[in-house]
């Protein structure tokens, strides 16, 4: 017993009754297998083996995928972790088998039993014959980074295929007598397409056709199905998880999978749909083409599959033909650079917007005319003045310029409209244009997850509380693993002045991913609670991880003032001082340090900085519990007025 690596060869045993077989790679508790998929294995086979040390992101990326990656290892990394605490009944606040070093990695911290290895030669673990013996498992390809650009076509080609067929069993499930009637609006996740090829290399075209069928089903009839977003649904690449376990954790209906064979000439794709209640396949479609033709034929075989889901729906419904993509090789290298970008804008922080906007700026020079290429330039620079020091007065210009020139390349893109109503919303106080902006993205795709998002925020800003938490439950209903709509859910409760609620929020989201930076906003509702010393445990937790910065300094001086503890506010109040002697520009530190401490004077001071700077933080005067000291102020009145907030 004891803390250190060492090689598991044969069972160990640890905590509660827990025996891990790495043999069998089965995990049991006394005596009883418990459910646990080949990643999540994966990973608590390693932490074990380095039992008491630090096990990096990078270390788990290169064991369970290999170098050279790219797909979203974050969000598979923590969905591993979390279905290992939740197998293990561990807790992420207070663990007692897997600690989160925050920023960096995990750590096994329980003490182990490993008895001595039986009397024979072979007792270390082959990890092929492990892998082979487990239940359900399969060898899995390792992504790559390289990119075959001209093939995109005929991944386009097949989805139009799979979606004319699938649009017609889905429309046609109403009339058809043997099949219960869907609910009115039904839910439907499209998983993973597999990579059975046996070249990792094609995983992008796998990928690319999963994101193809997302993006085109769920253009087909948004007001009766409703599609979950990529980003929920990647979370399930290579994961054994039950379909029963995935339609409850998505709230889906229905679930569409499939796999991809293909050589150099020809691909085969096959797909089924599945009823999640009884998990019967109720609909399947095998697909063999001629890869050399596809790309001509593209143009010809969405027109046969509209007219195909046309027919289907008879006179309910008439439908647009369906939307040619560019036949140009540089189209697809564009859309490849394209969701490369919204990696890293999912990411949520300062440096994730700038390599978002270079692979957006890439997939423009690839593709003048993307249009979707400039809404995620527009959102990164609608979104990095909140996330870094950068004044509004720089970023939301760019902002506006991309948006304007996506709807100028097409005005039916909902991405752009809601682009558009986050820039009036934030840097021109224009409520009015925002709100119908928001309501044309709803109008032109109720599918786009961030178009209710973002509208949820629009609507608590001004105190429509009731409407924001509908919108915010159809924005999570869309991508429920969504990191950033759970935490701003989280915000909307806290203007609600629901406490309580809005700390388990941003608790369940900590749990998912401790790191994700929105979570050190459960300081807010900590300090309406009055329960400071939580507040400025979060606020040293972070410093600890991220090094001091402006903000902690800042809110650490509101914590402090709004506790009565003056000196200790004076004192982090100089420290936020500082980072402006060093250059710092953004006028929104300042400002939160000194409501925090009561200074009014200099707090009106600086919040005609945050005036002139057109500050985000001035959309949430109206409803922010921190500014309700000064509400009674004509001051703060009149501020309230000119940024369109009162009459």
């Amino acid at each position: 017993m004891g803390h250190g690596p060492f090689v598991v060869s044969v069972p160990i045993r640890f905590g509660d009754d827990f025996e891990f077989d790495p043999r069998s790679q089965r995990l049991s508790r006394a005596g009883r297998v418990l459910k646990l998929e080949r990643i999540p294995t994966e990973i608590l086979l390693l932490l074990i083996e380095k039992n008491g040390e630090l096990v990096t992101r990078d270390q788990i990326i290169e064991r369970v995928w290999g170098e050279g990656v790219f797909l979203d290892t974050d969000n598979s990394i923590n969905g591993a972790i979390r279905k290992i605490r939740q197998v293990l009944k561990d807790d992420s606040e207070n663990p007692r088998f897997i600690q989160t070093v925050t920023g960096r990695g995990y750590r096994f911290i329980a003490a182990v039993v490993q008895p001595a290895p039986p009397d024979r030669e072979d007792v270390s673990v082959d990890r092929t014959a492990a892998s082979d013996s487990a239940p359900d498992a399969a060898p899995e390809p390792r992504p790559s980074r390289k990119v075959a650009p001209w093939r995109w076509g005929s991944l386009i080609g097949i989805a139009v295929l799979l979606i004319g067929a699938l649009g017609a069993y889905l429309y046609s499930l109403r009339s058809r007598a043997q099949v219960p009637a869907p609910p009115v609006r039904s839910m439907l996740a499209v998983l993973p397409f597999e990579n059975l090829t046996g070249d990792p290399e094609q995983d992008y075209f796998s990928d690319g056709l999963t994101e193809e069928m997302i993006s085109q089903l769920g253009n087909l009839d948004p007001s009766h199905l409703g599609v979950i977003a990529r980003t929920s649904v990647m979370h399930y690449k290579h994961s054994d998880e039950p379909l029963d376990r995935i339609g409850r954790e998505l709230g889906v209906q229905y679930a569409l999978e499939g796999s991809v064979r293909r050589d150099s000439n020809r691909v085969r794709v096959t797909a089924q749909l599945i009823q999640i209640k009884d998990q019967s396949h109720i609909w399947a479609r095998q697909y063999d083409r001629d890869l050399s033709n596809l790309l001509a034929l593209q143009a010809e075989i969405a027109q046969e599959i509209a007219a195909e889901i046309q027919l289907t729906l008879g006179d309910r419904r008439r439908l647009d033909t369906v939307r040619q993509s560019s036949l140009e090789p540089q189209a697809y290298q564009a859309y490849d650079l394209y969701l490369k970008g919204r990696f890293f804008w999912n990411k949520r922080t300062a440096q994730g917007f700038q390599q978002a906007i270079e692979y957006f700026q890439q997939a423009i020079a690839k593709d003048p005319n993307y249009s979707r290429a400039y809404t995620g330039v527009a959102d990164s620079y609608a979104l990095l003045g909140g996330y870094s020091t950068t004044p509004q007065t720089e970023s939301m210009p760019k902002a506006r310029a991309a948006a304007l020139k996506a709807l100028e390349l097409d005005p039916s893109l909902a991405e752009a409209h809601t682009s558009l109503a986050l820039i009036t919303e934030n840097f021109d106080y224009d409520w009015e244009t925002a709100e119908k902006e928001y309501r044309r993205a709803i109008e032109l795709n109720p599918n786009y997850a961030t178009a209710h998002h973002w509208y949820a925020e629009f609507l608590s800003l001004q105190g429509r509380f009731p409407e924001a938490l509908a919108e915010s439950e159809r924005a999570r209903e869309l991508d429920p693993l969504s990191l950033i709509i759970a935490a701003d859910h989280g915000m909307i409760l806290l203007y609600a002045r629901q406490y309580d609620a809005s700390i388990a929020q941003f608790r369940a989201v900590k749990e998912m991913e401790p790191a994700f930076p929105r979570t050190v906003m459960v300081v807010a509702p900590y300090i309406e609670k009055q329960q400071y010393a939580d507040a400025l445990a979060e606020l040293k937790r972070w410093a600890d991880a991220y090094g001091e910065s402006e903000w902690t300094c800042a809110w650490r001086a509101f914590v402090y003032g709004r506790s009565g503890q003056n000196a200790q506010a004076r004192q982090a109040l100089a420290k936020v001082r500082q980072f402006y002697d060093r250059g710092l520009r953004s006028p929104d530190p300042m400002l939160w340090a000194l409501v925090g401490v009561g200074d009014r004077d200099q707090s009106f001071a600086w919040f005609e900085k945050a005036y002139a700077d057109h500050s985000n933080v001035l959309t949430s005067l109206k409803v922010n519990p921190a500014f309700d000291g000064l509400r009674s102020d004509p001051r703060f009145q009149n501020l309230m007025r000119r940024v369109r907030l009162a009459p």
